[in-house]
């Protein structure tokens, strides 16, 4: 009888856990911190770079960056985060592109994501993180690293 007890405790307890970590990867699932409109800080003088993310459902995340110099807009891209077969991917597309390049996640936590693509030359790699109120975000090569901090527009 006493094993009977020992053995639904040990049950229970990997259970919670089991229950406690599934909780703990919705949470980090979770990119709404991003959505919003922001505008980079220290940017070249003269420019102006703006990003706007909202959420379409629970699966994806659309995304437009663009920057203006004298009221002409002279780079954009489109950015989409969609979950396909229970993973999470990142689209990017400038107006040059005639296809989005996709980027596999690499790492995910309440507040910061990354995603890869080893097989492009520049970048590699695309990292978003929150930084208090401001978001930051990188992207990185084999020897090229840019990084850059936005501030929310309201």
């Amino acid at each position: 009888m006493k094993s009977i007890f020992k053995i639904t405790a040990i049950i229970l307890i990997a259970l919670s856990f089991t229950m406690c970590n599934t909780k703990q990867n919705e949470k980090a699932e979770n990119f709404d911190w991003l959505l919003g409109k922001w505008q980079r800080t220290k940017k070249e003088q003269g420019k102006t770079t703006i990003e706007y993310w909202e959420k379409t459902n629970n699966l994806e995340y659309n995304g437009v960056g663009f920057t203006t110099q004298n009221n002409d807009t002279i780079s954009q891209e489109q950015m989409k985060i969609i979950k396909n077969d229970g993973k999470w991917n990142l689209l990017v597309k400038t107006l040059e592109e005639k296809e989005f390049i996709r980027f596999e996640m690499s790492d995910i936590e309440t507040d910061k994501f990354e995603f890869k693509n080893d097989t492009l030359d520049f970048p590699k790699l695309i990292k978003y993180w929150k930084n208090g109120d401001k978001i930051n975000a990188s992207v990185s090569g084999d020897s090229l690293k840019l990084s850059f901090e936005f501030e929310r527009i309201k």
